[in-house]
């Protein structure tokens, strides 16, 4: 039976950049994404292990991982245990407008066997500023199923790129799986090639 919980948590911000009025809407004019960089333990540089999508109305774009698991128990190594994708992007903005990440809705598939566990984590951060707290989304078994967990921001607290600036955006996720007293293996995934997840981050726009 496939099982799906549903997983909300804050991202706490760090550092905000001014701007001046809200955008009633994202800008017009089509944006684009550039993967700069993709680095480590669960996509090791030059595996080409995730890309990048814009939705068409430049509401929120779309990271799509491959092979970025966790696992723990039935024989996998400790080093298996704990994984990290970084992912350097830099996002085109029309002139005029500024983003943040106003929420991220991870979504993955998991075995946990009863007595373990998994977690999901992730903090974003744009080049030369402090990055966002993590937000710790946990996973008891006995589960298996597609899960899900939204990191979503308060509007007073998003995180926005200086105006009139270029600046890369680095998103840092992790995944753990830990045994516990469970005698079988358990994992955790962000696989887009498995059940067809993604991860979707939504931005917030406003006018420099």
């Amino acid at each position: 039976m496939l099982v799906m919980p549903i997983v909300a948590g804050m991202i706490l911000s760090a550092l905000a950049a001014p701007v001046d009025s809200p955008a009633t809407s994202a800008p017009a004019e089509r944006i684009t994404l550039d993967i700069k960089t993709i680095n480590g333990s669960g996509c090791p540089a030059g595996t080409a292990t995730a890309s990048a999508d814009v939705a068409s109305d430049n509401t929120s774009f779309t990271v799509h991982y491959t092979n970025f698991t966790a696992k723990a128990g039935g024989g996998a190594p400790a080093l298996e245990a704990r994984k990290n994708c970084q992912i350097n992007v830099l996002v085109h903005v029309p002139q005029g407008f500024t983003y943040a990440i106003a929420e991220a809705e991870y979504r993955g598939f998991a075995h946990i066997e009863s007595g373990a566990s998994a977690l999901e984590q992730a903090n974003y951060y744009f080049a030369g500023t402090a990055p966002t707290a993590r937000v710790r989304h946990t996973f008891p078994g006995p589960f298996h199923g597609v899960w899900r967990a939204s990191d979503v921001t308060e509007v007073a607290e998003l995180v926005f790129a200086p105006c009139g600036e270029s600046r890369n955006l680095n998103i840092n996720a992790e995944l753990r799986a830990d045994a516990g007293t469970s005698a079988g293996g358990s994992f955790i995934e962000m696989d887009s090639e498995h059940a067809s997840v993604d991860t979707i981050y939504h931005f917030a726009w406003k006018t420099c």
